[in-house]
């Protein structure tokens, strides 16, 4: 016997684990929330440099309120840019009316007849009333402080990946999560009423840990408390609800174009979390493997009564608990560390593979996703067109996951979304629609990717390490998100280098995913030993079938 049959004897699928993934589920709507918050918070609006009041005609002519309707009139104070637009960080120290003559060019300004903006700027704020850029004025010199706060954030996300990770295998998953909602609503709320670009940073940073440890600590209540047969289907649920938080953003950031009630209005919600987290159950494998098999007996029965398996509930005793799960409560240790993650060759191998999985998918996808200004596109209506896309691509994902197995499912949703960003080298920058498409493309097979790993690395390491390693790839995913923006500089060398970085990665991983292991309709595994005994049993399998075929090849024939 093994723990699945202490779990179907306690009910199986029943009221418990709808109930509990469920509550489980909610919070993953919001997630999105914050990963992509920055699109709107962040959005870089039409700017200029504010025009100095010296020259009485300003007033006038009413030029520093908004850019597009007076462009014309612009160009006596803004010098051109190279695309033939007033210029967004220079001005001229003095009008130049002569430049209103329609037949007029920037060809007589000098440099001696502009500055940069000494007096701030103006912003078009049509579409953003305020984002932290208005805020805090981040254009021109300042504008890498955007792109430093989004990987603030997702450093720590990737701190909050090692700390609860760790947390997690130590003191359980229950507690670790509970402290995890209350620390992003605080964090996240707190951001919304900093008064300056620093605080807004070490808020976020806060923000970014706590999901982590809900992602974390969420993904791993989940696949401990329900049965094998259902983990492909829960896992595109929980990939759904992901997809469909980034729906809901749209609708949330475009109902509300102040960045500090847009932070606010996404982290509110997680007070809620905090309140009814107090009812989830303990993992009762981690608490087995733990030493505490008297606890895991008191949850087994909660459940068993939950599921209105009242008859059983007597049966579930610490004796027979003890009996079913002999074999794995003898063999483990008291303790664990991340050194585990690499002590054993299959375990190492896992932890390779599955590390360059996580990174590459993460830094790929990131790296279109976070630049939705880019394209040229509505920001809201490309934020639902990406959002949308992962609908069909997670549902094909857990229909090839349920019949062809994860590493195909991982290994072929990584290359295939690669080969769609490398395919953008070759389309001309006139096809904006086409070059798009195919950025959707490899954003669907990225999403695909995420919503397989998150479930076959819960399956690929054993219940003693399970929350270490899906911390550890946390941390290699995270490393992908925030080196990905630090790629968009490398269009200054050679405009399609990103594309080639962002398509070649995925390719180059997808082929590493082929080394993992498959774990279609495979049980749970407890400890180390069971995943190093199982693997080796399976390779010395696929041998002796080899060699068999070898052998019938070299039969001579009649």
């Amino acid at each position: 016997m093994s723990f699945g049959d202490l779990l179907h004897q306690a009910g199986g699928m029943g009221r418990f684990q709808f109930i509990h993934v469920t509550l489980l589920a909610v919070p993953i709507l919001m997630m999105a929330s914050h990963n992509l918050l920055q699109n709107f918070t962040a959005a870089t609006p039409e700017h200029h440099c504010q025009i100095h009041d010296r020259d009485n005609d300003t007033r006038r002519l009413n030029v520093t309120e908004q850019p597009g309707p007076t462009t014309e009139l612009l160009r006596a104070f803004l010098p051109l840019d190279a695309t033939q637009r007033p210029a967004n960080c220079l001005r001229f120290t003095a009008a130049q009316w002569r430049f209103l003559n329609p037949n007029a060019t920037g060809a007589n300004a000098t440099r001696a007849d502009v500055e940069p903006c000494l007096d701030g700027w103006s912003y078009d704020r049509s579409e953003f009333a305020s984002t932290i850029i208005t805020q805090w004025d981040l254009v021109c010199d300042f504008r890498r402080f955007q792109q430093m706060a989004q990987s603030i954030y997702m450093a720590g996300v990737l701190l909050g990946g090692v700390v609860f990770g760790g947390l997690s295998d130590k003191y359980g998953r229950r507690a670790p999560l509970i402290w995890s909602y209350m620390q992003m609503a605080v964090a996240g709320s707190c951001a919304a009423f900093s008064p300056n670009f620093i605080s807004y940073c070490i808020f976020r940073f806060l923000t970014g840990m706590a999901l982590s440890g809900i992602i974390l600590n969420g993904v791993c209540l989940t696949v401990e408390w329900i049965p094998t047969n259902v983990r492909t289907i829960i896992g595109t649920m929980n990939g759904y609800c992901y997809s469909v938080g980034q729906l809901i953003l749209v609708g949330v950031a475009y109902a509300i174009r102040d960045w500090r009630w847009l932070q606010l209005a996404v982290s509110l919600p997680f007070f809620i979390f905090f309140l009814y987290s107090w009812w989830f159950a303990e993992s009762a494998r981690w608490q087995i493997l733990t030493g505490k098999p008297g606890d895991a007996v008191q949850e087994l029965r909660r459940v068993a009564r939950i599921n209105g398996k009242k008859e059983e509930v007597d049966k579930l005793t610490l004796e027979m608990l003890k009996c079913t799960m002999q074999r794995e409560m003898a063999s483990v240790k008291s303790t664990y560390s991340v050194i585990d993650l690499v002590r054993t060759p299959t375990i190492r191998r896992i932890t390779c593979c599955i590390s360059l999985v996580w990174f590459s998918t993460s830094f790929s996808y990131y790296g279109l996703a976070m630049d939705l200004q880019n394209f040229g596109v509505n920001i809201y209506l490309i934020q639902v067109i990406f959002g949308a896309v992962d609908i069909p691509a997670k549902f094909i994902s857990v229909l090839v996951m349920s019949y062809f197995g994860r590493r195909v499912t991982q290994a072929g949703s990584l290359i295939l979304g690669g080969l769609a960003i490398l395919a953008n080298i070759f389309v001309p920058l006139e096809l904006q629609t086409l070059r798009t498409s195919m950025a959707v493309l490899g954003k669907g097979c990225l999403s695909a990717s995420f919503n397989c790993t998150f479930l076959y690395t819960g399956e690929l390491y054993p219940t003693v390490i399970r929350q270490t390693g899906m911390g550890h790839s946390n941390t290699m995913s995270r490393l992908g998100a925030i080196v990905a923006p630090l790629v968009q500089m490398t269009s200054e060398y050679f405009q399609f280098l990103p594309l080639i970085i962002y398509g070649s990665a995925p390719v180059l991983c997808g082929l590493a995913a082929c080394l993992l292991p498959e774990t279609l309709d495979q049980p749970l595994p407890e400890t180390i030993q069971e995943v190093e005994s199982k693997v080796s049993d399976d390779e010395q399998k696929e041998k002796i079938l080899l060699q068999t075929t070898d052998i019938e090849k070299t039969k001579p024939t009649g």
